[in-house]
């Protein structure tokens, strides 16, 4: 079943969109079994998953950190852990992103990194909403040791995925406007956007990463 979501998945996604398995809850043989399949990056939201499963699958996939980064921080900050990941998708502060600059810079590693937007600027959720988003930007473009690729979202929960197709329509907004400033160490390369239910009007609004679990792992 999973071999068979993951293949049909991945022959409807468009030229271009990277789809990052989410990996939360899931057993070590269905990891596996993804992997197989064809998934080439994982989204992990706990670091214990890195410490569990990183030294059994080790490098036939990129490693993306898709977590609350700021309740995680400890942990993520540690060095076997910024080896282990290509990319943080959740920076969601200026000074969130200094503190992994200087544990990159102790590395000798520039760490690829998403900004996290809160679009729906709903109080519980992380992220920074969208009118700090290009001060944030541009303090963080300063720094040496990550490299600003784009920008990624948690849309609000919504009983249709229709309903956040502004949310999304907003966030390409956003990500075309920071890629037309021009600013140093900024590559507005990845859109980060839509999940199980919502990644089809995601990808249709300009996303080109998606996050899917439950439709990948459960049948």
């Amino acid at each position: 079943m999973i071999r068979d979501n993951v293949q049909k998945i991945l022959s409807e996604l468009p030229l271009g969109v990277e789809l990052v398995a989410v990996i939360k809850g899931r057993s070590l043989e269905d990891i596996l079994t993804a992997v197989e399949a064809g998934v080439k990056i994982l989204g992990v939201n706990y670091i214990k998953d890195v410490r569990n499963l990183f030294p059994l699958i080790n490098r036939k996939v990129s490693w993306h950190y898709i977590g609350i980064a700021k309740v995680e921080k400890h942990d993520l900050l540690r060095r076997k852990y910024l080896e282990a990941f290509d990319m943080i998708e959740t920076i969601d502060s200026i000074e969130l992103a200094e503190e992994l600059d200087k544990k990159c810079a102790n590395i000798g590693k520039t760490m690829p990194i998403l900004i996290e937007v809160n679009i729906a600027k709903e109080p519980q959720k992380s992220g920074v909403v969208p009118d700090k988003l290009e001060d944030m930007i541009r303090e963080v473009s300063s720094l040496k040791y990550v490299k600003i690729m784009g920008l990624m979202t948690m849309g609000p929960l919504v009983d249709d995925s229709e309903k956040l197709r502004p949310y999304f329509r907003e966030m390409k907004r956003l990500f075309d406007y920071v890629g037309s400033l021009g600013l140093p160490n900024v590559e507005m390369k990845y859109l980060s956007m839509g999940m199980s239910d919502s990644y089809k009007v995601a990808i249709e609004e300009g996303a080109n990463i998606v996050r899917i679990g439950t439709k990948l792992f459960e049948g």
